[in-house]
This record gives C-alpha cells, structure tokens and sequence, in this order.
C-alpha cells in the first residue's frame, strides 16, 4: 500500500487520552477531528453507557470531547466517549460506596427486573430495590431522579447495584425514632388503619404503627376489628401507653368517641317509661341495660310491689321489662330505675278504671228499677 493510502497513527495507541472535536454526525458513528491525517470514529456503542437510538442524543457537531484510544490500524482509529466518563465515575462511586453516601440519579430506561439509571455509566436499581412496598408499574419512574446508595459495586463485572428503598427505610427509621420520642399518653391523633387481626387494628400515626386492642375499638362490645373499622380508614385515636424500649404503642379508639352516657340527660329524663333488659342481678337490686352501654339500677326496694328477699324470685338475666327513670345523672353515669312504681301507676290506673264501671253499673240499675217502681205506681 502507497504511503498516500496509508495513515500514519504511530503517535496513537491503545488506551490514550486524547481530545477530540466533532465534525460529522452519521447514522451509526462519530467523526471527529484528533489532529491527525485521518478522522477518528467513535462507534454509537463508544458514545454512551446507556442505550441512545442516534448520535445527536450525546454529542453535537464541533462539540470539544476527551476520548480514549479503543483501538487502531492501518485504516482508523477507534474511540470511545463511554470509557473516559466510566473511567471518571467508577473512581466516584467508588469513593461513594466507601462512605456509604447517598445521591440523587435519574431513570433512563424501565426494564425487565427494575430500573437503569445514568450514574456517569449504567447503574441498575433491581425492582425489589426500588420502594419498601410492592409496585406494579414502574411506568412513572422514567426520567424520575431518586436518592439511592450504592448496594453493590463490581468493576470488573461492570456491575453497579443501587437501592432507593434503603434511603426510604432509612428515612422511615428516623422519623420513627422521633415518633417515639415524642409522643405521650394522653394525646389524640388522626392515624390510617394498615391491617386487622383477630386481637384489634394496628393504626400507622405517622412513621410507626400502634395498636388499638379490640376491647377499645368501641364503646361496646366487639366481637370482630372488621365490624367497626376497615384498612385505609383514617380514624382519631388517643395514646393509651408508650414502650420505648419495645417499640409499642397501645392506642384507644373508643376513648375519642362520644360514651353511650354522652348526652343522656337529653334522651332521658325523670319520670319516662322506657325498656330495658335485665345483665345482672345482685344482692341489692338488677342491673337494667335501656340503652347500649347505659345501664341503671333498680334497687331491690324498687323491683316489686311486695317484700321479696332476693332479686331472682322476680326477675332473670335477658329479662325485657318496662322501668321507671326515678333520678339520672350523666357526671356520675348513674341511673335509678323503678319496676314497682309502674306496678303501682298500673294498679292504680285499674282501680279507677274497675270504679269508674263500677259507678256506671250502679247508675243503670237504678234507672231499671226505678222505670220498674213507676210500673208498678
């Protein structure tokens, strides 16, 4: 081969530095000006860590790049923009994952497993590394920058591992500490239900979860979580107790609603009649339920209109009957009940009514003796 067909590239060898300046953009590859008798050729491979559909996606024409010798011939010289900028970030990230640091980074592609992100080369965020809860679709992550660490670092496998979940339990920690730190027995706060069981409702307040017992879940009793509350509720609960130590929260829903003796004045006064159902009975008297969670007490000397010497002689636990509100105190959620007053009203209500006929008989039969008498005369 003549020496005019022949480039002389015995100043360039492998593994060089060297700048460049951009002078043609092809479909395929890069030309650009090195000073020498020959243009180098940067392959789109060489352009970039991360996959680009055409050259015009990294470089311009007359655009000033370091590039480095990938290899050389008679014929060309091979370049590589990807190799200086790897070269360049494989001694950040590595500074970076000796201190554990944290940095931002975009998402360039969404593929199979998780997400490709533009760390100066082409880093990976597996899908189990991308939040602390399930995701369906990473659609929206693309072009998205995350806080991530790096989890794992390989040269020489060309293997970059990051995580973003890490930062988010990180984050969640902290803020779970201070939670803890902070909160006291006594204060009500709005929290979101995360999930049932068969004991209660563990309540998230915001970083850290708490549990809300069945028996206070309500006022009255509860037999399931699922009958009163649902995941994704957003109820107000009050701080029952705090253990640091153990990271336990124990939480009252009931304590923030209204009591079933809340207003009970309005609803019932001295001197209605109102039904009620026998819970329990003792020595002194019998516990009648009128409303849910309101009972009063029908004092033995109340029960029945006759001396009688326990309470069972009259009456039985699920009892229904009809009481007589005496006295109702909602500060001291007491309530006195009487049965043998309604006996009473009641006897007294037949005796008027057997006299009132009986007054109406005695005035009929004397108008028939008397229409008799004026026969007779």
């Amino acid at each position: 081969m003549s020496e005019s067909n022949t480039n002389d590239f015995s100043a360039v060898n492998v593994g060089d530095t060297l700048k460049g300046k951009v002078v043609k953009l092809e479909e395929k590859q890069v030309l650009v000006d090195i000073g020498q008798k020959a243009e180098g050729i940067i392959p789109i491979s060489e352009l970039s860590n991360l996959h680009i559909e055409h050259p015009s996606d990294v470089v311009k024409e007359d655009e000033e790049l370091t590039l480095k010798v990938k290899k050389v011939d008679d014929e060309d010289i091979i370049l590589s923009k990807k190799a200086v900028e790897a070269d360049a970030a494989w001694a950040n990230l590595e500074e970076k994952y000796k201190n554990n640091a944290t940095f931002e980074t975009e998402v360039k592609e969404i593929v199979k497993g998780g997400l490709v992100v533009d760390v100066g080369l082409r880093g990976f965020i597996p899908a189990s590394l991308v939040e602390t809860y399930f995701v369906d679709d990473f659609s929206d992550y693309l072009n998205k920058t995350l806080q991530v660490k790096i989890v794992d670092l390989d040269k020489e496998q060309n293997r970059v591992i990051l995580s973003h979940r890490a930062i988010t339990e990180a984050e969640e920690e902290a803020k779970k500490q201070n939670l803890l730190q902070s909160i006291e027995a006594g204060q009500v706060l709005e929290g979101t239900v995360q999930r049932l069981t068969s004991f209660g409702a563990f309540v998230d307040i915001g970083g850290v979860d708490g549990l809300v017992h069945i028996s206070q879940l309500a006022h009255e009793h509860v037999e399931n979580a699922a009958d009163v509350v649902a995941e994704g509720d957003v109820i107000k609960v009050e701080v029952l107790s705090v253990d640091r130590d153990n990271e336990r929260i124990s939480l009252s829903r009931k304590n923030t609603l209204p009591g079933p003796w809340s207003g009970i004045e309005d609803r019932i006064s001295r001197g209605d009649t109102v039904e009620g159902t026998v819970r329990r009975l003792v020595n002194f008297g019998a516990f009648v339920e009128i409303e849910q969670g309101v009972e009063g007490l029908v004092h033995i000397s109340q029960i029945a209109n006759r001396h009688i010497g326990t309470p069972h002689e009259v009456l039985e636990e699920g009892q229904k009957v009809q009481v007589k509100v005496l006295d109702v105190n909602e500060s001291e959620k007491r309530i006195s009940l009487s049965i043998r007053e309604l006996e009473q009203e009641q006897e007294e209500e037949q005796y008027k009514q057997y006299t009132k006929e009986d007054d109406q008989s005695s005035f009929q039969l004397s108008d028939i003796i008397g229409d008799k008498l004026n026969k007779y005369k």
